[in-house]
């Protein structure tokens, strides 16, 4: 008896103590968040070379697999590394060759177009000013207050030209420093990424059964089939949405190439892989690539950036209604709201790469609680509420791969 006691005044303690720690850790993060932000960002910055060669090799891994496999049927009776290792070597070679193609194809383009600005921006502006300055000397009677405002809108610019403009100028100057200085980083990490990217390839089935061993050493073994069927179900939502994604953004950027050479455009191949790009990011994407193409034909000719326009969205639509639900279908079962939802707010969290990874994330964490909440509803003995909101809201759903359960969770 008295060791019960003893047991409930322990679990008590024990309780208690680390309610006071959560309190305390909650505490510090509160008050002390531009501290722990900034050393995440030391941290994230340290290890940007470990993140894009996980990034490199998650990607690659399915060619590589493929190519070791063909490998080792042409080299039958040779050890398996060497067709490991020739695989890993063709995979990277063939990334390597895509990028230096793309960079080929869009950096002579994108100075060729940066060229020609600096060189009709002048004219441009003067022609505009000279069209506009009958209507300001002589504005029509609709437009009589244009006449009032002028001289006050010009003091102000003239002011601002002789004050503000150097300082801007030179802000301008050193923020551009800095970015060349932030590309020269961003190159050497990408260098140490593709060796961290080869070694993960190498190691991969290695990391692999170390992670089983991890995961039957920290949990019970009826959690663990329940969290590698979700790190399946993950694998499978991220490597089906981007491949799709990869493969539908090339095919609408070889119809962007194609329509801005038939409509004569300059720079149609800039143009295509800024389209082609950018239409990686779910729902933001195309228009983010479209309003600086169109602003570039707007500086060439006012006609081009309207027939531009009109072919994007013509483009979007056929992508849309199209060729995109034929390649990625419902990859992700997430309704337009949560896919809003995810691009805001991992957008905000990570910026463009946010907008990139946060619709298959936001599916995994979607699919996550749902699968928590299935199991407690029906823990609580209330089925047949799920099989009511299956029939209303899910009435065909979408075929999914059998999961295993934790015991604790039926």
């Amino acid at each position: 008896m008295k060791n019960k006691e003893n047991e409930k005044y322990v679990k008590l303690g024990i309780t208690g103590v680390a309610i006071l720690a959560a309190g305390m850790l909650c505490a510090v993060l509160i008050f002390r968040s531009a501290i722990i932000g900034k050393a995440l960002r030391t941290i994230a910055k340290i290890l940007a070379p470990f993140v894009y060669g996980a990034v490199t090799a998650y990607l690659l891994m399915p060619l590589c697999s493929r190519l070791e496999k063909l490998f080792g049927l042409l080299l039958r009776g040779r050890r398996d590394p060497l067709a490991g290792t020739l695989a890993i070597l063709c995979s990277m070679l063939i990334a390597l060759v895509l990028v230096l193609a793309m960079v080929l194809l869009v950096i002579p383009q994108l100075v060729k177009s940066i060229s020609s600005l600096v060189d009709t921006l002048p004219g441009q502006i003067a022609a505009a000013q000279a069209r506009i300055q009958p209507l300001i000397d002589n504005p029509p009677e609709w437009l009589s207050w244009v006449k009032e405002y002028s001289k006050g809108i010009v003091a102000r610019v003239t002011t601002w030209a002789r004050t503000d403009l150097p300082a801007r100028a030179q802000s301008l100057l050193l923020g551009a420093v800095a970015q060349v200085a932030s590309l020269f980083t961003a190159l050497s990490n990408l260098m140490l990424g593709a060796i961290v990217a080869i070694y993960l390839l190498a190691r991969r089935r290695q990391l692999k059964a170390q992670g089983k061993l991890l995961l039957r050493g920290a949990f019970r073994e009826s959690w663990v089939d329940w969290i590698e069927s979700e790190l399946r179900f993950a694998d499978r939502m991220f490597n089906g949405f981007f491949m799709g994604k990869l493969l539908d953004s090339a095919i609408v950027g070889v119809l962007c190439f194609i329509g801005c050479l038939i409509m004569g455009f300059s720079s149609p191949a800039l143009i295509a892989v800024i389209v082609g790009v950018t239409n990686l990011i779910p729902f933001f994407g195309p228009y983010m690539g479209a309003i600086p193409c169109a602003l570039l034909l707007l500086l060439e000719n006012p006609m081009h950036c309207l027939m531009f326009i009109i072919f994007i969205v013509v483009l979007q639509q056929l992508d849309g209604n199209l060729i995109g639900p034929r390649i990625l279908g419902n990859t992700t079962g997430l309704s337009g709201m949560w896919v809003m939802f995810a691009i805001l707010l991992f957008g905000g969290l990570w910026g463009i790469g946010g907008m990139i990874v946060g619709v298959p994330l936001m599916a995994v964490i979607y699919d996550v609680i749902r699968q928590l909440t299935f199991s407690g509803v029906r823990r609580h003995g209330k089925a047949d509420m799920i099989d009511t909101y299956n029939a209303e809201y899910h009435p065909k759903p979408v075929p999914a791969a059998p999961r295993k359960k934790a015991k604790g969770q039926e």
